[in-house]
């Protein structure tokens, strides 16, 4: 197999207008007469955008004019740097304001650097984001380590260089020699490292342009976890080409830990209606929180699931299971405005540090204690969702 990686210096002869022609990209995701979710009360109350930082080519662009369109209102602010905005990213009196910066910023950039890297996981390869950071506040997400002390959503304006660059990639590859645990035919690539693509796909197209690209590409297979149900997704035909994880947990840890997210009854009960509109389904048991009667709370959830999701899903589905990972700098943001959630991610008694792959230090669960608890969430799903297939724990 060939070298498939790519960077910056990829010759990227691809418009917009290109990828529409070839995927249905840009156009209107709805079926038919009737306003989407993302013109929702709901929707605008999670993007109530009225501060838009943007790089002069973000704005200007196809796409970034589309989502300064849909936020007519919001003040656009001109930026040299998606990742140098002193008043957002150096600002530590943002801490306190973390949930509406999230709901009213955001952030056009173009994306200078385009790498595919090899996963393994839940992904064969990482691919380029098309956005970076969420509207969601999860008390434990990774993303904010980088980020300082804000963390809206910076949406990359360039989507076609993306798309072109993953094409490529695919092409290199050509077809899998061989299953393995991402998917026994198709090179699978998550596309939302640093994001949720569903929420993305309340400002602009590039999720759509995404999933309709991956269509046209039979070797290959997006994929993506998130934590919000987006019924406009539903009318992207996929054709099976995405894979949608949908994270779960018990429904006490959500609420205390995944801020403005869907609610977890609902992810599972859309499970059905993203297999039908022709995803792929799949779930991330995530993160596993250890506090006192967490094995109940977990039993209780595997038992919901196994009752309301219909056969058709549980016979394609597959889990990964991820204990929590924990960083200092971020248990000191949480501190400022949710202190609650730290009682149960912050736990010295069973956490050691542990350096990170990008030389960070962060916190995760003794050796003894992490596998002890994979193994009985193992036997908690052996149990009461026998279906359900642990692609790996970690």
């Amino acid at each position: 197999m060939r070298d498939a990686r790519s960077s910056a210096d990829d010759d990227a002869l691809f418009s917009l207008d290109d990828l529409a022609a070839s995927t249905g990209a840009g156009t209107d995701p709805r079926p038919g007469p009737g306003p989407l979710f993302r013109e929702s009360a709901e929707a605008r109350r999670l993007l109530a955008v009225r501060e838009i930082h943007a790089e002069p080519g973000a704005a200007a662009s196809l796409r970034g004019r589309q989502i300064l369109a849909l936020f007519p209102g919001a003040r656009l602010v001109e930026t040299d740097s998606h990742w140098r905005i002193p008043q957002l990213h150096g600002n530590e009196g943002n801490v306190e304001r973390w949930v509406r910066v999230k709901s009213e910023t955001l952030v056009l950039g173009e994306r200078k650097t385009l790498t595919t890297r090899p996963n393994g996981r839940s992904a064969d390869w990482i691919a380029p984001g098309a956005s970076n950071g969420c509207a969601m506040a999860c008390a434990y997400c990774y993303v904010p380590r980088r980020k300082g002390y804000a963390n809206p959503i910076t949406v990359f304006t360039n989507i076609d260089r993306i798309i072109a660059h993953i094409g490529r990639h695919v092409a290199q590859l050509g077809p899998k020699p061989e299953a393995n645990q991402c998917d026994p035919h198709a090179w699978v690539y998550d596309i939302g490292e640093n994001g949720d693509c569903s929420v993305d796909a309340l400002i602009s197209d590039n999720t759509a342009d995404l999933v309709r690209a991956f269509r046209k590409w039979p070797t290959a297979k997006a994929s993506f976890a998130t934590k919000f149900v987006n019924p406009d997704l539903l009318h992207l035909d996929p054709q099976g080409r995405t894979r949608v994880r949908f994270s779960v947990m018990p429904a006490d840890d959500s609420r205390l830990l995944d801020i403005r997210t869907s609610p977890v009854d609902r992810r599972i009960d859309a499970a059905a209606d993203f297999l039908e509109a022709g995803y792929e389904v799949h779930f991330n048991l995530s993160p596993v929180v250890i506090r006192p009667g967490w094995e109940d709370a977990w039993a209780e959830l595997l038992r919901r699931m196994d009752d309301v999701l219909p056969s058709a899903v549980k016979e394609q589905a597959a889990a990964e299971v991820i204990m929590l990972t924990h960083n200092r700098d971020l248990h000191d943001v949480n501190l400022a405005w949710h202190p609650q959630a730290e009682d149960l991610l912050w736990r010295p008694d069973l956490q050691q540090p542990k350096r990170s792959e990008n030389g960070s230090w962060n916190v995760r669960y003794r050796n003894g204690e992490k596998a002890a608890a994979v193994e009985t969430l193992r036997r908690l799903v052996a149990t009461h969702a026998p279906w359900l297939r642990i692609r790996y724990a970690f």
